[in-house]
């Protein structure tokens, strides 16, 4: 077997198709097929079987493509790593996050990165939290900037943003409090980002604790979100970051509902062996200029804040 072989089997178990294969490689079709032809009788398995116009994983395909995965995630990760190593500000930044950072947040962070590092590469993948996690697990890169991680051995948190979720609605909520706002909450519909999303989650965790079982409307983007929510389709918690400038234009207001704001940080995670010395850059420049802080500092600033008050 090739690595050309490989990548080739990993392009159509995600393409689907031998043409779709052929199109993101920039070969030809007979050349995808003569190569998924080769590697199965190399590994004397069949990895594809017809699928109507397509092709579909056999169970063995299946399990092969998952390991495929990590496998060439792990060999491109270590070129990232060694090219990086002499000329750390000369190297490559693999770097993923979730919509909302990555709609709001990551863009200031990247210039000012690249402001101090010019020569350096950026590659970046925004998906929800779900998808950028497999990303750091697959190896294909090297740090992920979203909300709580979920707990795992193969991850580390290197440094942390304070976030708030927020509940919002129209410009013309009315400025309800106490159990009237909860009443009128209960009668909207919640405009929710897809499963898999972080927010989706604390969203559902959050009107389950309310004992609300509201209208919902899914939608898969903030911006999405944030336009249904301003001509009156519903209402949404988000992050405050995300509707900061809504909120500074009117389109968007703040609503006194119970509970909130949330409490949940931005993490920027990675795998516990550490990042390849580029990515390591980036984490020290963050640190260095107060927008994030040490998980350390983090856990103490949670402990205070979950501190009751009181005479001492």
């Amino acid at each position: 077997m090739t690595l050309a072989q490989l990548r080739t089997f990993l392009a159509v178990a995600e393409t689907g198709s031998v043409s779709a294969a052929a199109a993101r490689l920039v070969v030809t079709q007979s050349a995808v097929s003569a190569s998924i032809a080769a590697l199965q009788r190399s590994l004397e398995l069949q990895l594809v079987e017809p699928s109507g116009r397509g092709l579909r994983l056999t169970p063995a395909g299946a399990i092969y493509a998952g390991y495929l995965r990590r496998v060439l995630g792990l060999l491109d990760e270590a070129r990232v790593a060694a090219g990086s190593e002499g000329e750390p500000a000369r190297g490559e930044l693999r770097i993923a996050a979730v919509t909302t950072v990555g709609d709001h947040l990551l863009p200031r962070i990247l210039v000012r990165f690249r402001e101090a590092h010019p020569e350096a590469r950026i590659h970046v993948e925004v998906a929800n939290r779900a998808q950028v996690l497999a990303l750091l697990d697959d190896h294909e890169v090297d740090l992920v900037l979203g909300g709580r991680p979920v707990r795992s051995r193969n991850h580390v948190a290197l440094a942390v943003r304070p976030n708030e979720l927020i509940v919002v609605g129209p410009p013309d909520s009315p400025r309800h409090s106490g159990d009237e706002l909860l009443s009128w909450l209960a009668a909207q519909t919640w405009v929710l980002r897809e499963p898999g999303s972080g927010t989706r989650a604390t969203t559902d965790s959050y009107l389950a604790g309310l004992d609300l079982t509201p209208a919902q409307l899914t939608l898969s983007s903030n911006a999405a979100v944030c336009e249904s929510v301003a001509v009156g389709l519903g209402v949404t918690l988000i992050s405050r970051d995300a509707v900061a400038r809504d909120l500074a234009e009117g389109r968007l207001v703040e609503l006194a509902a119970p509970g909130a704001p949330l409490e949940r940080d931005w993490y920027l995670l990675a795998h516990r062996s550490g990042p390849p010395a580029t990515a390591r850059l980036l984490v020290d420049q963050l640190l260095a200029n107060g927008e994030f802080e040490h998980p350390a500092v983090a856990r103490r600033r949670s402990r205070t804040r979950a501190e009751p008050v009181g005479d001492r």
